[in-house]
């Protein structure tokens, strides 16, 4: 008989997400379902559906679920990275909820709420590999510097015709305001935005709902294109949960006024890619904001946290653009970074330093795409700003003008390259630790392999 597996030491946070739990069902008795949910290594949530009846047993027992879910393929596909999946025999490890996770689900039918759980081994430990467990790891180091990370994602995305075109590629939406396919860019179009206003107002109706703390929303470079910005915040963790849930508020959303929603890199191949980009700030124990000195280019430590950031670039890319369509997104005059370098209110550099209040001078990581990982992305960029702040690592001069034509040849721009790069890198693996590194490596080797078996229609157009 297996041995009944405790929760884990600190039962605060414990008790608080179970209070958390009863006060969502208490509020809304017609919620059927509990889903007990767990952000893989591509940001997708997988896990299990409870009857709200047995939902008390999650503080109690656990969730009982193999150890290698964090571990899948962007389609939910084993990729037996090291054994671990299929090699073991699939043994379980146990997930416990988290606390400030616990919310109604927007749009779903029949009523649910759901948590984001932590997976534990056997021991009770974190996984190595579990992406918010990598992202806590990172962010625990700017304890010894005695500072707080501020940071917030930004996050772009397209809406889509629910009905691919004939060959199954993606199409821009019909304009419910003119009846007819969107062909225009219409940047920052407050018409786009009065077109698709029904789409907004569910979206922030299922932000409020799901304590998604969106503000500003705005048309982007593409037709169907948008942009989420969500506020910033002192807890890393709480700022990837928000990116989570925004992808999954923003497709519930789309399909409630009969769109679809993608987060692909670059679904076009002749329009602009979308990105997630990382707003990030450093406070001091007086809360004041150490990038601040007055002016527009900020402090000798924005420097060096800018100066890291680049250093670490090309390491992390992997995380940045996680699969192959990830680097269509790299391109001359496509609003994503070629290079490493900083700027100041410049958007063609890969490090922005945003105009406004010199009280809110930050750092705008540019680099990943909205396909990519929160968790991992805000890891490898709050370890760049670390590295960079302990090893005071100067970023050269800021960048003038457009520099997105001048692409920096350390940068790996295809997803071997990046993965290849990923090998030898200490100083990313130092904060990652070895281990996430390598299975985060060889499981996106693994899917990369299979993926390039396949052969496209193209192809067959092509040789056949």
């Amino acid at each position: 008989m297996n041995k009944q597996i405790r929760p884990p030491k600190d039962s605060n946070p414990h008790a608080k997400a179970r209070a958390e739990l009863e006060a969502v069902l208490a509020a809304n008795p017609k919620i059927e379902f509990v889903d007990a949910a767990i952000a893989d290594i591509c940001g997708n949530l997988r896990g299990k559906r409870f009857p709200a009846a047995d939902a008390p047993k999650l503080f109690e027992s656990g969730m009982q679920i193999p150890l290698s879910l964090h571990l899948m393929d962007v389609r939910g596909e084993m990729m037996n990275p090291f054994g671990r999946g299929y090699t073991d025999g699939d043994p379980d490890g146990t997930a416990w909820p988290i606390a400030g996770t616990v919310m109604e689900i927007w749009g779903a039918e029949p009523p649910r709420a759901q948590v984001l759980t932590s997976l534990r081994d056997g021991k009770g430990a974190a996984l190595s590999y579990d992406p918010r467990a990598i992202l806590e790891r990172v962010a625990q180091r700017f304890a010894e510097l005695k500072l707080t990370p501020v940071v917030a994602h930004e996050l772009e995305f397209y809406l889509i015709d629910e009905k691919r075109d004939p060959e199954g590629r993606p199409r821009p939406p019909i304009s419910p305001r003119s009846g007819t396919r969107e062909t225009t860019p219409s940047v920052y179009g407050l018409k786009d935005l009065d077109a698709y206003q029904a789409f907004l107002t569910a979206l922030n109706d299922a932000a409020a709902l799901q304590h998604v703390p969106m503000s500003a929303t705005s048309k982007e470079y593409a037709p169907g294109q948008f942009e989420a910005n969500l506020r910033h915040q002192q807890n890393p963790l709480a700022a990837s949960d928000h990116a989570i849930f925004l992808r999954q508020i923003v497709k519930a959303a789309a399909a409630s006024q009969h769109y679809d929603a993608t987060f692909m890199a670059k679904p076009y191949p002749d329009r602009s890619g979308s990105g997630q980009h990382v707003h990030m700030s450093l406070i001091d124990s007086a809360g004041r904001n150490i990038f601040d000195n007055g002016t527009e280019e900020g402090s000798e430590l924005l420097r060096f946290a800018a100066g890291g950031m680049a250093a670490l670039m090309a390491d992390s890319m992997a995380f940045f653009a996680p699969n192959l369509n990830s680097y269509r997104r790299f391109a001359p005059d496509m609003f994503a970074p070629v290079n490493r370098r900083w700027g100041v209110n410049n958007r063609s550099a890969g490090l922005r330093v945003p105009t406004g209040p010199s009280s809110a001078r930050r750092v705008e990581h540019r680099c990943a795409g909205a396909d990519a990982n929160p968790y991992l992305v805000l890891a490898a960029v709050l370890a760049g700003a670390h590295h960079g702040i302990v090893k005071k690592l100067d970023p050269g001069p800021p960048a003038v003008g457009n520099v997105s034509r001048e692409p920096d040849r350390e940068l790996p721009f295809s997803l071997e390259d990046a993965l290849k790069r990923l090998e030898n890198a200490p100083v990313l693996a130092d904060y990652f630790g070895a281990e996430a590194i390598n299975f985060y490596r060889e499981t996106k080797l693994i899917e990369l392999s299979r993926f390039k078996k396949l052969i496209s229609a193209e192809e067959y157009s092509w040789y056949l």
